[in-house]
């Protein structure tokens, strides 16, 4: 999950069609938003419908110890509002209090949709497999090994059972028992965090078996599912995307299945050609894709349909804050994350991005306790590990910043913020080739990460090599186009001595106004190549502008300073004195040389003004 910071570098970091047929064509019938009274009723009828697939699908996920897609199962059904009939203390406490945050933050577009409670695309509720009393006792003993992480005594338990339940366990404990050694080898080969070809050697018999399984029609949708893991892992990347994407569509709960399909989905395009059945879960689908591919409009609004069913989840909760992160809108990331913990206050899963939150707004005290509460609840959690280092960062211990960072690798060695908070780090420290092999590991895990890209561009610029930096910079423009900061980093690359092309570099400051530069570098910038250009009606303009913003934001400095000066010379030079002396009006309230150089201005306005010289006392001898 990917972290801001407050310099140019660390701020960037540590932070489109639609495509897909609409969204309410496939969830919703065309009921008004003032719902009668028999629409009211259907809704109702669809939240326990949702309510009841989601319980039989709870117990079949946790039968086939697929423990990560139950947990968050779980979290959606208590996320669905309850009748105010039934309403207990047992089924409100999880529910308390998170409204009020949601109705704060809704989309005003979304206010004259209708409801996302009525009309979902419903598919049956899953029912048992009737081989269940045949294996069972061994599918128990087998599932006791798993879950002692005794993967090999697991499949070993299962070889001679046939059924659809027994087979995935089987298979799917052969393949973690595999991951398991893999592991084991990179540590004994290249250490914790080192680069090792280490594979997981049973990814060649589990291709063999679930194809030859899947041939003949012995394979459900979560042998599809593993199947599909499989091929990924291989590299088959078409053949793993249809693989899951006929796992979803006969099983639609498996919210493992959809976070391997989204891993696939690297473009629009990929993702506009899935051939997906209509079901509530895909929506949900959809929204997390749209976030990743960076189409945060349209996962908000994904998210704010959701919310009709799933009132009170937590994780649109914390999805709706990932996505507000993604649009630097801080002060209400900040509040959503609060109101998460207050509803659960033992959660660590995304508290690292609300860290992040944190260290942007430089709040050292809510940083640190942060920090302090995730060390108690669980420090041996990678996010609880970028959590402290991002602690330390902020104090300026960048060493000790680095060894939890570490830490937090040596627990999730896939863990993309980690290595790219590192970097920030190993930039702090002056270590750019340590910065450099951190990005690039984050760059292995995720070629879609525009951060890990910037990062590179940065620590080349340091070591003085604006070609390589100016690649990396087109990089990550490419995956976050609509970012002016990245402009205005390419812009810089085209300015140095090396490259010293003004006209692209003039481009570039063009794009990055145009996707809003709230720091106001690419106005300055622009009036001062236009002016070493020669261009002084076009710099005239673009130091207007560049005032303009400053006066709207109360600020003052050199740059004011050297507009002023410039606009008050180019318009006493092209005869319009009244502007001309507005400028030097200003100037007089500075102190310097400038203020020597407006009065002179002003003397020279009057001369011309009057063809007189002027009368200032200050020019007569005592």
């Amino acid at each position: 999950m990917e972290g801001e910071r407050s310099s140019d570098l660390l701020d960037l970091q540590k932070s489109q069609g639609r495509g897909i047929t609409e969204f309410s064509s496939i969830f919703f019938c065309p009921t008004p938003f003032n719902l009668s009274r028999a629409a009211a009723s259907s809704a109702m009828v669809s939240k326990e419908s949702c309510r009841n697939e989601i319980r039989a699908a709870i117990g079949q996920l946790s039968e086939r110890c697929l423990h990560s897609a139950a947990k968050w199962a779980g979290e959606q059904l208590v996320g669905i509002e309850q009748d105010p009939s039934n309403f207990t203390p047992s089924n409100t406490r999880f529910q308390r209090g998170s409204s009020s945050i949601r109705r704060r933050f809704s989309t005003n577009e979304s206010i004259s949709t209708p409801q996302p409670s009525v009309g979902f695309s419903q598919a049956a509720t899953p029912l048992p497999e009737e081989d269940d009393v045949i294996d069972g006792d061994l599918y128990h003993l087998a599932k006791s090994y798993f879950n002692c992480r005794e993967y090999r005594r697991a499949s070993h338990v299962l070889r001679d059972q046939m059924s659809k339940k027994s087979v995935f366990l089987r298979c799917y404990s052969l393949y973690l028992a595999g991951e398991k050694r893999k592991e084991e080898e990179m540590i004994e080969l290249e250490g914790s965090l080192g680069k090792s070809d280490a594979i997981n050697r049973e990814l060649v018999s589990l291709e063999r078996e679930l194809s030859a399984l899947k041939r003949i029609g012995a394979i459900d949708s979560f042998g599809l599912y593993l199947y599909g893991v499989v091929l990924k892992e291989k590299g088959n990347e078409t053949l793993a995307r249809a693989s899951l994407v006929e796992s979803v569509n006969s099983y639609p709960w498996n919210w493992n299945a959809w976070s391997e399909l989204q891993s696939l989905c690297t473009s629009i395009e990929i993702l506009n050609s899935l051939n997906l059945s209509n079901h509530w879960m895909k929506e949900f689908f959809l929204a997390s894709a749209y976030q990743e591919l960076r189409m945060h409009t349209e996962s908000l609004a994904k998210y704010e349909y959701l919310q009709g069913i799933f009132s009170f989840s937590n994780y649109i909760q914390a999805q709706t804050a990932k996505a507000q992160y993604s649009l630097r809108e801080f002060d209400q990331v900040e509040i959503m994350f609060e109101d998460l913990l207050r509803n659960d206050p033992y959660r660590v899963e995304d508290m690292d991005l609300y860290s992040n939150v944190l260290y942007a707004k430089e709040a050292c005290a809510a940083l640190s306790y942060l920090a302090h509460k995730v060390f108690l609840t669980d420090k041996y959690r990678p996010e609880s590990c970028c959590i402290i280092g991002n602690y330390y960062s902020l104090k300026g211990q960048h060493e000790k910043a680095v060894m939890y960072f570490r830490r937090a690798l040596k627990l999730n060695k896939k863990y993309l913020s980690a290595w790219t908070l590192m970097g920030h780090e190993y930039v702090e420290m002056k270590n750019t080739p340590a910065a450099i092999d951190a990005y690039r590991r984050a760059v292995d895990i995720n070629p879609c990460d525009y951060r890990a890209w910037y990062g590179l561009g940065q620590a080349y610029e340091m070591m003085g090599m604006p070609f390589y930096a100016l690649h990396y910079f087109r990089k990550s423009i490419f995956f976050l186009p609509n970012d002016s900061r990245l402009w205005i980093a390419m812009a810089k690359c085209y300015q140095t001595e090396q490259i010293y092309m003004l006209e692209e570099a003039i481009k570039c400051y063009k794009r990055a106004v145009s996707c809003t530069d709230t720091e106001g570098i690419a106005l300055n910038q622009l009036a001062k190549l236009h002016q070493k250009l020669g261009r002084d009606e076009e710099a005239a303009v673009y130091f207007e502008k560049d005032v303009e913003r400053m006066d709207s934001e109360g600020l003052e400095g050199p740059n004011m300073l050297e507009a002023l000066v410039f606009l008050a010379t180019h318009f006493k030079t092209h005869k319009k004195f009244e502007e001309a002396e507005v400028y030097c009006t200003r100037i007089l309230d500075y102190s310097g040389p400038e203020k020597e150089k407006a009065k002179s201005l002003l003397r020279g306005i009057r001369m011309e003004k009057t063809g007189f010289p002027s009368m200032d006392m200050e020019h007569f001898p005592l």
